[in-house]
């Protein structure tokens, strides 16, 4: 067996990034708390892929071209940088999404080529844990499920925007099969 395919689980670390933490341009309320639990859990695994938002300052996402959001993880700045204490010399691999200026994507697994990645690395089943909860932790937790991986979700380590919203994508990703680890 080559070190490659030693493991048959990965630890997807969804978008623990600058702007989504405390300062940023869009922050998660105490998105940054969740850094401690991911740092104590990489150790754990063989495969650790992190997710990136990897904007360009024109995307369709940004209010100023009509989308919802402020500005944010634009490709190249420090917000787009993983938060300062995330143990990143542990990932094997970072997938940049949402990187087309005519397309917002929330999922890791859309249009990255993360599903066949990892099966190719032996993995079936992933745990994956970031920011936030309700909109790209579920978003990549779905699609990892419906790209056949067994896939748990470990709260302890997720940070959602809304309680409200956040609730709602966990029972919706319940219902979907995933596992909800508190």
């Amino acid at each position: 067996m080559t070190p490659s395919k030693k493991g048959r689980i990965a630890l997807i670390i969804v978008d623990v990034q600058n702007d989504f933490c405390p300062g940023g341009s869009l922050p998660v309320y105490n998105g940054h708390m969740i850094v401690p639990a991911i740092n104590s859990f990489i150790g754990f695994y063989d495969f650790v892929v992190a997710t990136q938002d990897w904007h360009p300052i024109n995307h369709c996402s940004f209010k100023a071209h009509g989308g919802q959001w402020p500005e944010h993880c634009i490709k190249g700045t420090s917000g787009a940088d993983f938060h300062q204490h995330l143990r990143t010399s542990a990932f094997t691999h970072i997938v940049r999404k949402a990187h087309r200026e005519d397309k917002d994507v929330y999922s890791g697994f859309k249009d990255t080529g993360l599903a066949k990645m990892l099966r190719s690395l032996g993995i079936r089943h992933v745990d994956i844990c970031g920011l936030a909860t309700d909109y790209c932790v579920k978003a990549t937790a779905l699609d990892a499920k419906t790209a056949g991986f067994d896939v748990a979700v470990l709260l302890r380590a997720c940070r959602g925007v809304d309680p409200e919203s956040t609730t709602e994508a966990i029972e919706e990703m319940r219902k979907a099969g995933i596992v909800i680890v508190s």
